[in-house]
């Protein structure tokens, strides 16, 4: 039997604008459904992905923030959110549609350098 690899997702690219983000969400979902060990991070304006409660009908786009919180249902538990970046964009936690856990930036990069792929996005 394989071993899991363990994958982490740094997301740092808005929700919206690019396919950036949502590529990102479907690649961990994906590589969630082949027994993976995946990780997602979100930091500098990839913290915005989280936020609960967009309204994308200005811009006409489809808002996959609620499909978040589908992660637990394919064993993605590791959400990391950058301190720094929520602190810069005057977030907190009570503003993400799903729970995560907040790590400092050294931290993060101790996270990062732990897993066996990362990609960026």
């Amino acid at each position: 039997m394989a071993t899991k690899k363990k994958i982490m997702i740094v997301n740092r690219k808005a929700p919206h604008g690019t396919i950036y983000a949502f590529e990102s969400l479907e690649m961990a979902l994906i590589t969630a459904a082949f027994d993976q060990d995946v990780t997602l991070a979100f930091l500098d304006d990839g913290v915005y992905q989280l936020v609960k409660n967009q309204d994308t009908r200005p811009i006409e786009t489809k808002n996959f923030t609620r499909a978040y919180r589908a992660l637990p249902d394919y064993e993605i538990e590791k959400i990391y959110v950058e301190r720094e970046s929520l602190n810069a964009r005057g977030l907190t936690p009570a503003d993400l549609a799903v729970a995560v856990e907040v790590l400092d930036a050294d931290t993060l990069a101790q996270r990062i350098m732990q897993q066996d792929v990362v990609f960026s996005a």
